[in-house]
């Protein structure tokens, strides 16, 4: 059975397990919904520089620098939501893929 174990991420609003499972050891987080955060996921461009969207809100933008993508997405974050629901928080996640031989 899998028991909750909070640490200092709880502070931003998730939860992590552990779950011991034979000789594996599995950590689950789950992050619940906060209203006063908007997560986007950041991925390169094909054509260069970035690509970022929201989960769970359709905002898009791009730009060819980190800097630039930064004043981008908070443009776009602000051009969605009222004055009153704009969320505090940004989170960036950077995904990339690495393609390496074997």
């Amino acid at each position: 059975m899998c028991s909750p174990r909070i640490n200092a991420v709880d502070r931003i609003g998730a939860r992590q397990q552990r779950c011991d499972r034979s000789r594996f050891s599995v950590l689950l987080t789950t992050r619940s919904l906060d209203v006063n955060e908007i997560i986007f996921v950041v991925e390169d461009s094909p054509e260069g520089g970035y690509l970022a969207r929201a989960l769970g809100v359709s905002i898009y933008t791009q730009a060819d620098s980190a800097e630039v993508l930064h004043e981008r997405v908070r443009d776009a974050v602000r051009c969605h939501f009222d004055a009153d629901d704009v969320p505090k928080l940004i989170r960036l996640h950077f995904v990339r893929d690495e393609v390496i031989s074997a």
